[in-house]
């Protein structure tokens, strides 16, 4: 979980890991302040978020339902405990491990109509209701034959009216993945409100690009072809490799679109053994492109971050000061 965090920039967190699983549930956040957490369990993080966008809190929690069937009440227990501190707005997500009806799964055995029952009633009891998606209807996917192939819609996200009212532009996402047998869900409280910002970026060169075929030959057709000294040249070669990385990366771009676009067709089909092959061949294209960017990552951020950034700010902190200062060209001899 540590590496995710620092991939997305999360300064501050908190790790549950579940008993009698190998799932967990995680809370990342950034800033000291915008965040209180309230409580938590193997099976819930509950948090208070103080957001300046509408200038109100609002409680948001991480909800992970009890794995074993014969347990799943309990989990509704829970959560109607946890209801009972109620609050104006209030969000719940996560992987409840149920669905509402039984059209939410196909495939498998049919689920018992007690079970999808009790979940509504503790739902019902939360006065919680369903925020819908936008993507594919499943969440969670078992099988690339058609004969073993089961998918369901465990994963969602449940909000009190009121929170509703607070975030009419809200959009939650069921994402594309190729990893995990859930798909990743994605809430954007901004939705079609959020604006795009972009930062003048002062250039530094990627390990990622030394993963390239082609910048070794980039680099040498450049400084062939440009004229000038060596610090024009230089100077010159930063901006040539930014653009040459920036139509690389549109490039990848283009590709892994096409390849979730294809992916998110396959998936609105009814099953077939050949549907599902081509599932899994698109899904490797895509673990190779994220593989790439692992490596990426892992050069990036030192050992000793990912030991202790997220437990001690001021060395974090540090540490990327020094890297700054060391990476400073201050004279070129000729």
């Amino acid at each position: 979980m540590e590496m995710v965090r620092l991939k997305c920039g999360f300064e501050n967190s908190i790790d549950v890991g579940s008993v009698g699983s190998k799932e967990r549930i995680s809370l990342g956040w950034k800033g000291n302040f915008l965040v209180h957490l309230k409580s938590f369990s193997s099976f819930h993080i509950d948090a208070e978020i103080h957001d300046d966008e509408c200038d109100v809190v609002w409680r948001l929690m991480g909800f992970y339902g009890n794995p074993e069937e014969k347990n799943r009440r309990e989990s509704w227990d829970l959560l109607r405990r946890l209801g009972q501190e109620q609050t104006a707005y209030w969000i719940v997500l996560g992987d409840f491990n149920e669905i509402i009806h039984s059209f939410k799964k196909k495939g498998g055995r049919l689920r018992a109509e007690r079970q999808m029952e009790d979940f509504r009633m503790a739902l019902d009891d939360c006065g919680l209701i369903n925020v819908g998606y936008v993507g594919r209807w499943f969440t969670w996917e078992r099988g690339r034959v058609l004969s073993t192939n089961i998918r369901e819609r465990l994963d969602r996200g449940v909000a009190t009216l009121n929170w509703f009212n607070l975030c009419p532009q809200y959009q939650l996402e069921h994402l594309t993945h190729s990893f995990s047998d859930h798909c990743p869900i994605l809430l954007d409280t901004l939705g079609k409100k959020r604006a795009s910002r972009i930062k003048d970026k002062p250039f530094r060169f990627e390990a990622k690009w030394c993963l390239e075929d082609s910048l070794e030959e980039e680099i040498k057709r450049f400084w062939n072809d440009s004229p000038g000294g060596v610090p024009d040249k230089l100077g010159g070669l930063g901006q040539q490799l930014q653009s040459w990385s920036n139509f690389q990366a549109k490039c990848k771009r283009k590709n892994r679109l096409m390849l979730e676009d294809r992916l998110n067709c396959l998936n609105e089909l009814d099953p077939t053994d050949e549907i599902l092959g081509e599932i899994t061949d698109i899904q490797l294209e895509l673990n190779l492109e994220a593989d790439q960017e692992e490596i990426f990552w892992e050069q990036r951020a030192r050992v000793n971050w990912l030991k202790n950034g997220d437990r001690n700010t001021s060395y974090f902190h540090k540490v990327a000061v020094q890297r700054q200062i060391r990476g400073q060209i201050k004279e070129i001899e000729g």
